[in-house]
């Protein structure tokens, strides 16, 4: 199969979807891996890194989506990459299409199929693919965060850990997934006075025992949630409802209780954010303030660093890379349930019932698009 990596265009993404080892393992099975020029600069390799386990660099982006009969990614395409898709074509890359009604309509539009990695599942109802950028994001949660709390950024000016005689900074996070108990082990390191809410209790006695008393948990809801953040220097929204958009969990009225230059760092602004005032922001211009509270939403934390995001990304993807090209999608779909999870879109369908629910598009499932 001719498997295709262009370079990614949306602001400050320096992520490459195909490291030179997957691409090697890819013409090892008799693949032809075309990659953009310049597409791995930014994880820190060069073309001839790609050149020398016999791949093929391409001259621009348009060559690789016009040669390829699977693209891969790390961002959903922009609208100028959206142009350059066709039906046929097989797109493998993150999508995050609920709060994205554009994005959408244009793959249905293109007859393109894709497949998010964000829904791909495993046999334990984890998402696999999206596991490892969860860590990587809920680890830099609170180092962006102390970031945007100095004074001069706008913050409240509170040191983290606080010092001797000095309390250290209220951090709560709202979540205790992946991302949650990523922030949380960062936050705690960091000497922070940490409080994580979640609404599974065996999720809340499972931090408590790994966190050995380190940091406070709290069954979520809204009473709690409006109790806690008016004490709070930092909120970090960590919740994710898997293909759907995420939840408000801060409204825009509530942000007066809340202390002035307090943060939220907002996880889950791919999925349209968990707080009411938030929007997508990018590491060029990450902050922005609103009644006196500065929000954090840069919409591709993990890459702020990319060469351990795109490594770490490469390492679940492959299996499925590998799959895809070597028994086309439709068998490789109908062999694992948990990559079928992530069929998206199929020439003009929508195959997932979440993001229909949220856009209002009809849509069928994975299992109704094979079987019909």
């Amino acid at each position: 199969m001719k498997i295709g990596c262009p370079k990614e265009i949306k602001p400050q993404e320096f992520r490459v979807g195909l490291t030179p080892a997957n691409a090697a393992e890819a013409v090892l099975r008799g693949h032809h891996v075309l990659v953009e020029t310049g597409a791995g600069l930014g994880a820190g390799f060069s073309d001839e890194d790609y050149l020398a386990i016999g791949a093929e660099i391409a001259p621009d982006a348009a060559a690789v989506f016009d040669r390829s009969e699977l693209v891969i990614k790390v961002k959903e395409p922009q609208a100028v990459e959206r142009k350059l898709l066709r039906e046929g074509q097989l797109l493998f890359t993150y999508l995050h299409l609920a709060p994205d009604p554009d994005q959408t309509r244009d793959l249905l539009d293109s007859g393109v199929t894709s497949i998010a990695y964000e829904t791909v599942t495993d046999a334990r109802g984890g998402l696999p693919l999206l596991a490892p950028m969860s860590e990587v994001a809920g680890r830099l949660a609170p180092q962006v965060g102390s970031w945007a709390m100095q004074k001069a950024n706008g913050g409240r000016g509170v040191l983290m850990g606080g010092v001797p005689g000095v309390r250290p900074a209220n951090v709560i996070i709202i979540g205790g997934g992946v991302v949650g108990a990523a922030a949380a082990r960062v936050a705690v390191g960091m000497g922070a006075n940490v409080t994580v809410m979640d609404r599974s209790v065996p999720r809340l006695s499972y931090l408590d025992d790994v966190f050995m008393g380190k940091l406070t948990t709290q069954y979520a809801n809204a009473a709690a949630t409006a109790e806690l953040i008016q004490t709070a220097d930092m909120v970090i929204g960590a919740v994710l409802i898997p293909g759907a958009a995420a939840p408000k969990l801060i409204s825009r009225e509530q942000l007066s209780t809340m202390p002035q230059g307090s943060v939220l760092v907002d996880v889950a602004i791919d999925q349209g954010g968990c707080f009411e005032t938030s929007r997508p922001t990018t590491h060029q211009d990450p902050i922005y303030e609103v009644d006196g509270v500065v929000h954090y939403c840069v919409a591709n934390m993990p890459g702020a660093v990319a060469r351990t995001s795109t490594q770490a990304l490469g390492n679940v993807t492959l299996p499925f890379l590998l799959a895809l090209a070597d028994k086309g999608w439709r068998q490789a779909v109908s062999d694992d349930p948990h990559l079928r999870a992530g069929l998206s879109t199929h020439q003009g369908r929508l195959t997932s019932l979440p993001v229909g629910e949220a856009l209002g598009i009809a849509a069928i499932t994975p299992e109704e698009l094979l079987n019909g």
